[in-house]
C-alpha cells in the first residue's frame, strides 16, 4: 500500500508539487466504481481543486515570465516553454501567460482565485478584459465583473460583459467610435496620423465598405500566429501584418515541389510539398512544365544536389532549398516558419565554415542569437532526410549532467543577421 505523508506547513514548494502529483496520479488510475451521481460530485470537487492548482501554476508561470528564465533555457518565449515542456496548445499557453501577467494588478481576483472562491474560467475572463486597460479602468472592471460572478452569471456572460466594458471605454476615449464625419455615407476613405515625440505614431481613419473588404482580404490572412513563441495578441499581429505588406515582406515564394531525380525520368516515386503533402508522380511531371514552380531535385539518398558557392551570405537559391527542406526553425520545438528565419552557419562562419547548403540551417532571430550567446549549450544532430536538428541544452548550473560537453566559451561568435527575403 502506497501512502503520502507531508507536513503542509513545513514542506517546500517542490515537496508539495510532488505530493500533488502522486495523489492525482493515483486518482487517475482508480477504476470507475462510484455511481454516476457520486462521480458527478467528485468531478465538481476535483474541478474546484484543479482551479486552485491553476492559481498556483499562474504564480509560478508569472515568476518565470517576469524573470525571462525561459529564454535563458533556449525558449523564445514563456508560451514556447509551456508548449514544449507541458504540451499545451497555443491558445491554452497564451491564456495562462496572460493570466500570470494580469493577476499582480488584480488583487481581489488573485485573492479569491487562490482561496478557491473563483474559478479559473472567471479569473481568465477578467484578466482578458483588463488587458490593455489602464490601472484605474482595470480596477473598476474587476469590481463589476466580480459582482456578476457573485450573481452566478456564467463565464460566457461575464466575458460578454467584459467586451461591453471595453467598448464603453473605447467610446469614452474616442478610440472606438467613428468620427462625426463618418456617421454619414462617406465616399472616400481617409486616414490621419499623429506623431509622438519618441517617433511612434497614432493612427485613426475610416474605410469605405469596399476598402474595408480589401483590407480584410489582404491583411487578415497574415495575422495568424507564427508559432508557439508568438505572444502577440491579434491587434499586434494586425499591425505587424500591415507593416509587412507596406515593406513587401508579405510576398510569398513560388510553389516548391520536392522530387526525386528518377521521378522526372518516369519513375512512380511521388513528390511532396514542403509541408509534406504528397504529389503523384504524373502530377509532378505536369507541374514541372509550368512557370512559377520551383523543383528541388534530390539525389537518391535524399540530399539536395544543389550546393551554393562559398560566400558570406546564403544565396537566394540556397534559401529556397532550405525553405523546402525545413518547414520551421531548425531548433527542436520552435514553430517559426523557415521563410521568416535567418540563416545559421552550423560550424561558424568566423571559424571558416563555408556557405554550403549542408552547412546551413534556418533559425529564427531569437535562436540565431541564442546559439551565438550560448555555443556550449548547443547539440546538433543530422537525420536521414538531410536535415539538421538543433537542441538547446538547459543551463548546467541548475541541472547537473555527467555528459556535459566540453566548455567552448572561447569559441568566436557567429551570426547571420541578413534580410529574410531572397
Amino acid at each position: 500500500m502506497r501512502s503520502v505523508t507531508i507536513d503542509l506547513d513545513g514542506a517546500s514548494p517542490g515537496e508539495l508539487v510532488e505530493a500533488v502529483s502522486a495523489v492525482v496520479s493515483e486518482l487517475a488510475a482508480r477504476p470507475d466504481v462510484e455511481s454516476p451521481a457520486a462521480c458527478m460530485e467528485l468531478a465538481q470537487d476535483l474541478g474546484r481543486a484543479l482551479d486552485v492548482g491553476e492559481a498556483a501554476l499562474a504564480s509560478l508561470v508569472g515568476v518565470v515570465d517576469r524573470s525571462g528564465e525561459a529564454r535563458r533555457w533556449g525558449f523564445s518565449s514563456t508560451s514556447a516553454w509551456l508548449r514544449k515542456q507541458l504540451g499545451m496548445r497555443s491558445g491554452r499557453a497564451g491564456e495562462r501567460v496572460l493570466l500570470s501577467r494580469q493577476l499582480p494588478r488584480l488583487a481581489e481576483v488573485g485573492k479569491r482565485f487562490t482561496a478557491g472562491e473563483l474559478s479559473h474560467g472567471y479569473a481568465s475572463t477578467i484578466a482578458h478584459t483588463v488587458n490593455r486597460l489602464n490601472d484605474d479602468d482595470a480596477q473598476a472592471a474587476q469590481e463589476h465583473l466580480l459582482g456578476l460572478a457573485e450573481q452566478e452569471c456564467s463565464a460566457g456572460e461575464v466575458a460578454r460583459a467584459g467586451e461591453r466594458i471595453r467598448e464603453v471605454i473605447a467610446d469614452r476615449d474616442g478610440t472606438g467610435k467613428p468620427p462625426a464625419d463618418a456617421r454619414r455615407p462617406f465616399t472616400r476613405s481617409w486616414m490621419e496620423k499623429s506623431k509622438t515625440l519618441d517617433g511612434s505614431a497614432w493612427f485613426k481613419g475610416w474605410l469605405t465598405p469596399e476598402d474595408a473588404a480589401a483590407f480584410d482580404d489582404i491583411i487578415e490572412p497574415l495575422t495568424a500566429p507564427t508559432g508557439a513563441g508568438d505572444d502577440r495578441d491579434h491587434a499586434q499581429r494586425r499591425a505587424d501584418a500591415l507593416i509587412s505588406v507596406l515593406t513587401q515582406g508579405h510576398r510569398r515564394s513560388t510553389l516548391m515541389v520536392i522530387i526525386q531525380l528518377e521521378t522526372l525520368k518516369g519513375a512512380n516515386t511521388p513528390g511532396r510539398l514542403p509541408d509534406g503533402t504528397p504529389i503523384p508522380a504524373a502530377r509532378v511531371r505536369q507541374l514541372a512544365l509550368n512557370a512559377g514552380v520551383s523543383a528541388l531535385i534530390l539525389s537518391p539518398d535524399g540530399h539536395p544536389l544543389y550546393l551554393g558557392r562559398t560566400t558570406r551570405f546564403a544565396t537566394p537559391r540556397q534559401r529556397q532549398v532550405l525553405r523546402a527542406l525545413y518547414a520551421t526553425c531548425a531548433v527542436d520545438g520552435c514553430d517559426i516558419p523557415s521563410g521568416l528565419c535567418e540563416i545559421h552557419h552550423l560550424d561558424g562562419w568566423k571559424l571558416g565554415s563555408p556557405t554550403d547548403i549542408d552547412k546551413l540551417t534556418p533559425t529564427c532571430r531569437f535562436h540565431n542569437q541564442w546559439i551565438e550567446d550560448n555555443p556550449d549549450r548547443v547539440q546538433t544532430t543530422h537525420n536521414t532526410d538531410g536535415r539538421h536538428i538543433i537542441r538547446c541544452l538547459p543551463p548546467w548550473d541548475t541541472r547537473q549532467n555527467p555528459d556535459r560537453p566540453q566548455n567552448r566559451t572561447n569559441r568566436p561568435r557567429e551570426s547571420d543577421h541578413q534580410p529574410k527575403g531572397p
